[in-house]
């Protein structure tokens, strides 16, 4: 037994020793630094926009690198250097830890409280659910809620149709996306179309056509087609907050070219590249936004998009329980209905 416990300790430490050599040993800390500002360099797609000189970034950042780092230090080195980007879609993904920018939305106020959004919602047998979103009417009956936390969570045509007839008597709907981080774009397209009357154009895209910071195809339009099924004409709230991001920006630029919508909260968190992946020569993956998604003007999104209607969570509302972007939103509604 003593035996066979030595030739399994023996064991444990040959893997053991691998793992660290493979991890450590087999590319250089000066490799990956290299490779993945190249990768950057010739892909990342807001350099010019965001007027980033990378040239500078890799300067500041080269000597921080040397052969006696270990991975977790690289990890940080690479990390605080793609933090330069200001973009919440740039992630470097190790099998330790994921390296994250969230200043877009963790200097500016919440204006959202899960615990007072119950306060409308309700117990749970007071609400409907279905896919990612939860709705009922508010106000006795006379304006529908949603409210829609991730586009990561699919919802079908056949359960939007079941909520729009659900608020048939109402006199306006309040889409509520706050702390919607994004998802998939398919899942707010099957929803923004349902407030189309005709094919629209809702914005632009660009892709790389070269390694230059300023190569770039002209942009190609973007449409959307009205859904076939249930459509929505009556007055609309979307209510925002920084939060809203990627997927829940891009829904809220589409739904604010639409008449009967009205934008209503703080300023989306932005988010408007479209992501890519590639991988460093440790197997450590990288994303980044590598296309521009433009709106309807050709302008960019990437910074976030101003409400129609600037509404902050008061104090006072805040400690009675009340949202005030909810009541705001109600009150909007009622005398869009006169």
């Amino acid at each position: 037994m003593r035996k066979a416990g030595y030739y399994i300790l023996l064991l444990m430490g040959l893997l053991l020793t691998a793992c660290e050599t493979e991890e450590t040993d087999l590319y250089s800390p000066r490799e990956n630094f290299e490779a993945l500002w190249k990768i950057m360099d010739e892909y990342y797609c807001f350099f010019e926009y965001k007027q980033i000189d990378w040239q500078e970034v890799y300067d500041r950042y080269s000597p921080q690198v040397h052969e006696s780092m270990d991975q977790y230090e690289l990890f940080d080195v690479l990390g605080e250097m793609l933090s330069e980007l200001q973009d919440g879609h740039t992630n470097l993904i190790s099998s330790f830890n994921t390296s994250r920018y969230w200043a877009w939305y963790e200097d500016y106020p919440a204006n959202f409280s899960s615990d007072i959004l119950n306060n409308y919602l309700g117990k749970s047998n007071e609400y409907m659910q279905v896919g990612g979103i939860k709705y009922r009417t508010l106000n006795e009956g006379t304006i529908g809620y949603i409210y829609y936390g991730s586009f990561a969570t699919g919802i079908g045509d056949s359960q939007l149709d079941y909520i729009f007839h659900y608020f048939k008597d109402c006199h306006g709907l309040i889409i509520d996306i706050r702390e919607n981080g994004g998802g998939t774009l398919s899942n707010s397209d099957r929803i923004a179309s349902r407030f189309l009357s005709e094919k629209t154009l809702v914005g632009y895209i660009q892709h790389k056509t070269g390694k230059g910071h300023a190569q770039f195809s002209e942009p190609y339009p973007v449409y959307l087609n009205p859904s076939e099924r249930i459509h929505w004409t009556s007055p609309v709230v979307v209510l925002t907050n920084r939060r809203c991001y990627s997927a829940a920006n891009n829904f809220v630029q589409k739904m604010s070219q639409m008449p009967q919508v009205t934008i209503m909260g703080d300023r989306t968190g932005g988010g408007s590249g479209f992501p890519f992946h590639s991988e460093l020569p440790n197997g450590w993956s990288i994303r980044f936004s590598a296309c521009p998604m433009l709106d309807e003007n050709k302008e960019h999104t990437e910074f976030g998009i101003d409400p129609d209607r600037l509404v902050q969570m008061t104090l006072k509302d805040s400690q009675q329980g009340r949202d005030t972007l909810i009541e705001t939103a109600i009150l909007h509604l009622l005398s869009s209905g006169e």
